[in-house]
């Protein structure tokens, strides 16, 4: 019969804070006396923490870099700076993109 682990979120926020590899990990609750399938619930739980925040990261990259690509069109076609406008059709533009990849990269990796 299956029964309730009770996971320690203090614990599982530590880790993630102090950037704790899982075998660190691992050994600290064979240490406290765990037993493996307790063991595999804190790893699972920690491994699902940490990728969201990686996505969480990852939205905010994306986000930005979809802004610098929306500014950029925009003073593009408006010409407010014909000066600058080399810099901005292509300067920002390949920001935008660029901060936009980085932020697929933290989402989907």
């Amino acid at each position: 019969m299956p029964y309730k682990i009770s996971l320690n979120s203090t614990t599982i926020h530590h880790w993630m804070v102090n950037n704790v590899t899982l075998q660190a990990i691992e050994a600290e609750l064979h240490s406290k006396g765990m037993d493996a399938h307790s063991i595999a619930e804190h790893i699972k739980e920690f491994k699902r923490q940490r990728n969201a925040l990686r996505q969480f990261k990852g939205f905010i990259y994306m986000a930005v870099g979809a802004f610098f690509g929306f500014i950029s069109c925009v003073l593009t076609l408006s010409e407010a700076f014909p000066q600058w406008y080399d810099f901005i059709l292509y300067g920002l533009t390949i920001i935008g993109i660029t901060i936009a990849f980085i932020g697929l990269y933290f989402v989907l990796e």
